[in-house]
Parts: structure tokens; C-alpha cells; sequence
């Protein structure tokens, strides 16, 4: 299930998050745009139509200013009228020659000015314009208050496209959840529209993939529990026949594949309770250097193993049926593939930490590196181990890895160049 699901959820994500930043861009480009259609609309409709509606207040504004700089004009009063309006005031005349801005070139609105202009008894001509504005007078400030104004609508636009979009983040999760086989916690269904629904469906298909899991599960149970009887009385018919000289090879030939389907039976519903998220473990406080020397010495051949324990090790709180499953199958994984090694197979025990690394190194020809990664998956066995005479069927290192899981830890295999290294890390 993870691999299935693995990939989508890189997609998911991906898709998500371009998804999101489309959103963004499209809602900016869209405040952009409604804002320059908006300001050039205004400014069309004032400058076609402002003049000729203010020009006779302006007019008449225009005739009290010049009459009240005097004739000939008060250049004191055109400085006060400066200073407490924002406008501009140039006076050209036979006695008084005076300007407000003198770096201006141009005075007025029209094309030359003429109707913002006035002409005094005395020979004087005074033109009006605008000042300086207070913008023009703070244009630093100005410009950072727009930036700050413009970033902040940002910030709001991102804050509310992200909130419209935290669902897609929510089943993303979910996917994740539901890839690694966690169907405990559903998606949250936090709107009614097209993402809420989509969440729902999601929900509904973990559903349905946890019901088929579970009753996969449950009629793999079932039927390994109803070969159990079967079985145990075909080894016991086998065991009763006549021990003759013309029959004693295919008796032991029965017996052995007897045998074999009970480990095989008893594997399957150890690996069925052991994949549970709900694995019970009866943990004990375990010996584990001498649980490894009663193993070692169950084996055929175990007497060989190379054992290297701590003197200190402490008692471990550990499941010890299980932990013996994993001694078992990693010290009969070695023997069976590195019976032609140079040395007989080593087990070692470390530290590591608040628990213990428990590896078993075998001298044989070791596996494939494309092989490594699959060797702890359920029925995969290597090109070599494809044969009766090394026997199983896959589930060992499968079996050893969930062991491992169960108590906290993780497993991994290696290339020990020669050889096969398997480490069991337990917590």
C-alpha cells in the first residue's frame, strides 16, 4: 500500500501548491488590471470635462487674487498667497518683476495660460498656476505609504486565497495518511463546495480500502487457523505409518512438507497480527545475550554461529516469543546462504542508545544491490534463493522486519562485501 500511494501524494503536492500560486497571480493580476481600468477611466472622464465645468469659478477666484495683490502688485501679499495656497504666481510688468517658481517654465492650464492670466491698469501681467502640492513636498513618504498600501493588499490576497485553498493541503495530508495505511483519522471537512466533496470521496474510497484490507486480512486468518487441523492430523497419520526400509524416504519426504506448510501457516498469522496497527506486544524484561545462545543452540548447526555480546548488557523490555522469531530467522538466513563463506556466520550485539543493534553478518556471496531493497518484502525471494534445498518462501526477513517495527526500531540490509549484513535496531 505504501508504494501504491507513495507517488500520488508527490503529485498531490505538487499539484497543490502550483495550483496555489496560479491563484495568487491570477487575483493580483486581476486587482492590477481592475485598478488601471479604474484610474484611466477617471482620468479620461475628468480631463475631457473639468475645465469647462470649474472655468468660471476659477475665473472669477482668479480676478479677487489679482485685486487683492494691488496695482501695481504687492509682491509681500503674492508671498503670502503662495504660502497659504497651493499655487504658483509670476508678475511681469514696468515696475515689479517677480516670480513664486522660477524654475518653472510654464504657468497656467490652457494652451498658452491666458485664461489663469490678468492684466493690471498700470501695464502689469500676472499668471496664476499651481504650487507645490503636498505631495510634491513629501514624495519619499508618499511613495513608501503606496508601497506599504500595495504590499499589504498582497499579504491580504495571499492570506485569503490560502485559506481557500487550506483544504487541498488537508487532503494532500490525507492522501499521505492513507498511503502509509493509517485510515484512522479522515480528511476534515471543513466547506461545502467542490474541494469539500472531493475530501468526502476520499474519505469514502479510504473506507472502502480499509473494509477490503480488513476482510483480506480476516479470511487469511481464517483459513490459516482451519489448515492448522488438517494438518496436525496428517502429521500424525504420517508419523504412525510403518517405519519399513521401502518406505522410509517418502515418509520423511511427507514429513518434511508437512513441515514446512505448518512454518508456512504459522508465518502468515504471525505476519497478519504483526501488520496490524494494533499489534499487541507482551513485553517482559529479556536477557537478550542469553535468549541469543538459547536460539543459537536450537539450530542445526548453530554451535558454529560466532557470537560477540556485551558483559553489560542490561535486561531489555521486549516481546520475547517475537524477538526469538527474529533471532531464529536471521541466524537460519545466514546459515542457508553462507554455508560457502570462508567464515561461519557472526552475530553481534551493541548500544544504541536507550535500546540495542542486534546484527548478523554471514559470509556468502551476498544479494544484488538493485535486490536490497525488496529483501524485507512479504514472498520476495532472490534469483538464488529460488530453490528447495534453501527452502522458505519469502516471509522471513519480512516477518524479521516486522518485529523490529513493533518494538520501535527498523531493520536494514546490506552488502558486507562478502556477505550479507542484517541489522535489527529494537527500542
Amino acid at each position: 500500500m505504501r508504494r501504491r500511494y507513495g507517488r500520488p501524494s508527490e503529485w498531490r503536492h505538487r499539484w497543490g501548491h502550483s495550483l496555489r500560486v496560479r491563484l495568487i497571480t491570477v487575483f493580483v493580476l486581476l486587482a492590477l488590471a481592475m485598478t488601471a481600468v479604474f484610474l484611466g477611466g477617471m482620468q479620461h472622464a475628468f480631463s475631457s470635462g473639468w475645465r469647462d465645468a470649474a472655468r468660471p469659478i476659477v475665473t472669477d477666484y482668479m480676478d479677487r487674487l489679482a485685486a487683492d495683490l494691488g496695482t501695481p502688485p504687492d509682491v509681500e501679499r503674492a508671498k503670502a498667497l503662495v504660502t497659504r495656497l497651493p499655487i504658483s504666481i509670476r508678475i511681469e510688468g514696468p515696475v515689479v518683476n517677480w516670480d513664486s517658481h522660477p524654475d518653472r517654465r510654464r504657468y497656467g492650464f490652457g494652451p498658452r495660460g491666458d485664461w489663469l492670466s490678468r492684466t493690471t491698469a498700470d501695464g502689469h501681467r500676472i499668471t496664476f498656476g499651481l504650487g507645490t502640492l503636498p505631495w510634491q513636498r513629501e514624495p519619499q513618504g508618499i511613495g513608501w505609504m503606496t508601497l506599504a498600501l500595495l504590499l499589504g493588499l498582497i499579504v491580504l490576497a495571499y492570506a485569503y486565497v490560502r485559506r481557500l485553498l487550506r483544504p487541498l493541503d488537508d487532503i494532500r495530508a490525507g492522501a499521505e495518511r492513507f498511503g502509509r495505511g493509517a485510515f484512522d483519522a479522515p480528511i476534515p471537512l471543513r466547506r461545502r463546495d467542490e474541494l469539500g466533496d472531493l475530501a468526502a470521496r476520499i474519505n469514502t474510497m479510504a473506507r472502502d480500502i480499509q473494509g477490503m484490507l480488513d476482510a483480506k486480512r480476516a479470511l487469511l486468518l481464517a483459513l490459516s487457523h482451519e489448515l492448522r487441523s488438517p494438518l496436525t492430523r496428517a502429521r500424525l497419520n504420517a508419523e504412525l505409518l510403518p517405519a519399513t526400509p521401502e518406505g522410509a524416504t517418502e515418509r520423511a519426504a511427507l514429513l518434511r512438507d508437512l513441515a514446512e506448510m505448518r512454518d508456512l501457516i504459522s508465518d502468515l498469522l504471525e505476519s497478519e497480527r504483526l501488520a496490524s496497527p494494533h499489534a499487541a506486544l507482551h513485553r517482559e524484561p529479556v536477557d537478550l545475550a542469553v535468549l541469543v545462545r538459547e536460539v543459537a543452540g536450537e539450530l542445526d548447526g548453530g554451535e558454529r554461529v560466532v557470537i560477540d555480546l556485551p558483559v553489560d548488557l542490561p535486561p531489555l523490555s521486549l516481546d520475547r516469543s517475537r524477538i526469538r522469531l527474529l533471532v531464529r530467522n536471521l541466524l537460519d538466513n545466514a546459515m542457508r546462504h553462507g554455508t560457502e563463506g570462508p567464515q561461519p556466520p557472526h552475530l553481534t550485539l551493541r548500544r544504541a542508545g536507550q535500546g540495542v543493534e542486534l546484527e548478523v553478518r554471514d559470509f556468502g556471496p551476498g544479494v544484488d544491490a538493485a535486490q536490497l531493497d525488496r529483501l524485507t518484502e512479504p514472498f520476495y525471494r532472490t534469483d538464488s534463493a529460488r530453490q528447495r534445498a534453501t527452502g522458505g518462501v519469502g516471509l522471513g526477513m519480512y516477518l524479521c522486519r516486522l518485529v523490529a517495527e513493533a518494538h520501535g526500531g527498523r531493520l536494514s540490509v546490506r552488502n558486507a562485501s562478502p556477505g550479507l549484513a542484517v541489522t535489527a535496531v529494537l527500542a
